[in-house]
């Protein structure tokens, strides 16, 4: 390994920090020259720690479902400790984060004019918190970077976004900050009882039934805002829309997801008991978010709502998955989470290259962009495809591994969840309708160029991600498995052998050997 492996975790969140205190003492008498410094440093920090992501990845060990690259020593006393891991569970939402910052810093290279230097120090400690939380291993550490994060996510909504940024900046960290101080009661709790504040001995703790039931809730209080889920979705659309692009990117491509790796790491693994006891919940909740959801994105007129009001849709296959507790569902949650990081990113992206040309998210002020903006379209339509969950593309493989593993559990949960797949064809073919295709007529967007040569960098390696995912899923999924199958057999024991025991469908996927 390149950068080696016994602090590898702690340098990928140094490397941000470094950067971002570089960036502090960046001065030059001419403000151009000072903010492509800043953006520079800014780039080719996250580049690093990209590169720092591919030597994890490539020294991971598939075949363990153990926490490897374990960093650990005290922080606190004796009590709480400075903890960091990764097992195959989190090693792809690390990767996922640092794949998508440098192309984020790329896409906000003219865009961004205004605290140039402000805006990429809040970038680049938001990579180190987003980092933190998916490689901590003590509970406490885990709840410092979770919260963390609220702060230069809340400051890239409140000075850089739209018009009604304050608004929707105090939303999202009221809305998030409360769920949260339910879950730091319940993580009180768990320390007191079990007397260690370390995740993986929390995960083999017996707690009693009884109070699994009000951890299991307090949890989710959290993590289903974070996600987030019906009804407590109301923020997501309102910080998309007056979000810059980037903190668009960033907060579906991998804030939301920090609510279902919560559930993956805390809610299933410690609170077994009552997991199963309010399954039913989550898919209630998730099937009227797939279907409701969707018919709100169907009416939108704004681009970035509409795409926003899809994300709750996806995320509601995701806790579907996560929930039905057997191989299928697991993985495909998982990997739903990882494949909408990288397309709604990327859709996130496409609206903000039409909105630097022609300031407006409205669907109707376009249309025709596929006689003068042919690159722009073809992306656009690619990614809008794998929204859809086109064969071919990251979106199928998920969805399809989810809805085959609710068929094992419940033949109702498949055929509702399935016409969210249907609903998302008709709002993304719709809005590349009126969008990409139809007559040229407006004057202002016949101006428009095509994509430029920074903007089609950007897109190109989320091309190939979104392809490679679709193609060849098993390079992904291969991490994932002994970990998931690990967790199922340890904690769920009696769903697994019942789940294999109904399986008897001739169409039957899993992982484990479908794609050799």
């Amino acid at each position: 390994m390149f950068f080696g492996e016994n602090n590898l975790l702690s340098l990928m969140m140094i490397a941000p920090v470094v950067g971002s205190l570089i960036i502090m003492f960046i001065r030059h008498k001419d403000a151009e020259i000072e903010n492509r410094n800043v953006r520079s440093v800014a780039l080719f920090t996250t580049v690093i720690t990209f590169f720092m992501g591919l030597d994890l990845w490539a020294g991971f060990d598939n075949a363990t479902a153990e926490f490897q690259f374990v960093e650990k020593f005290s922080w606190f006393g004796d009590d709480i400790n400075y903890y960091l891991g990764v097992d195959g569970i989190s090693v792809l939402f690390v990767l996922l984060t640092v794949f998508l910052m440098p192309i984020v810093i790329l896409a906000s290279w003219e865009s961004i004019g205004k605290r140039v230097k402000e805006y990429m120090i809040a970038f680049l400690v938001l990579e180190a918190l987003m980092i933190g939380v998916f490689t901590a291993l003590d509970i406490f550490l885990f709840y410092v970077f979770f919260e963390g994060g609220l702060i230069p996510m809340y400051l890239l909504i409140g000075v850089w976004g739209g018009m009604n940024r304050i608004y929707a900046s105090f939303k999202f960290f009221l809305y998030t900050l409360l769920g949260s101080v339910l879950m730091l009661v319940a993580v009180l709790y768990m320390y007191l009882e079990a007397g260690t504040t370390d995740i993986p001995l929390l995960m083999m703790y017996d707690f009693d039934v009884d109070v699994q039931s009000w951890l299991w809730l307090a949890f989710f209080a959290s993590f289903a805002v974070k996600m987030p889920m019906w009804p407590v979705h109301t923020w997501l659309p309102d910080a998309h829309v007056q979000a810059p692009t980037g903190g668009s990117v960033i907060l579906a491509g991998v804030l939301l997801k920090m609510g279902g790796y919560g559930f993956l790491r805390f809610s299933l693994p410690m609170l077994p008991d009552a997991t199963v006891e309010f399954s039913w919940l989550i898919f209630t909740l998730s099937i009227i978010a797939i279907i409701y959801t969707s018919l709100v994105a169907l009416v939108q007129e704004d681009i970035k709502k509409l795409i926003a009001y899809s994300s709750v849709a996806h995320m509601g296959f995701v806790t579907i998955g996560i929930f039905l507790l057997n191989t299928n569902g697991l993985e495909g949650a998982i990997f739903t989470m990882l494949s909408h990081g990288v397309v709604s990113g990327a859709l996130f992206l496409c609206v903000g290259v039409i909105y630097d040309r022609l300031h407006t998210r409205e669907i109707s002020r376009y249309g025709g962009l596929a006689i003068n903006m042919k690159v722009y379209a073809a992306v656009f339509v690619l990614f809008s495809l794998a929204s859809v969950g086109l064969p071919g593309t990251s979106g199928f493989i998920g969805e399809f591994l989810v809805l085959n593993g609710s068929f094992a559990y419940s033949s109702w949960i498949t055929f509702l969840a399935a016409t969210g797949v249907i609903l998302g064809a008709a709002y993304m073919l719709y809005l590349v309708r009126r969008l990409i295709f139809g007559d040229l007529t407006k004057d202002d967007v016949k101006a428009m160029p095509d994509l430029s040569i920074r903007e089609k960098l950007i897109f190109a390696p989320l091309v190939a991600v979104v392809l490679w995912m679709g193609i060849y899923p098993n390079s992904f999924l291969e991490p994932i498995h002994t970990s998931v199958k690990a967790l199922l057999e340890t904690h769920y024991p009696a769903e697994t052998t019942q789940a294999a025991a109904s399986d008897t469908s001739p169409v039957a996927v899993s992982s484990e050997g479908a794609y050799r």
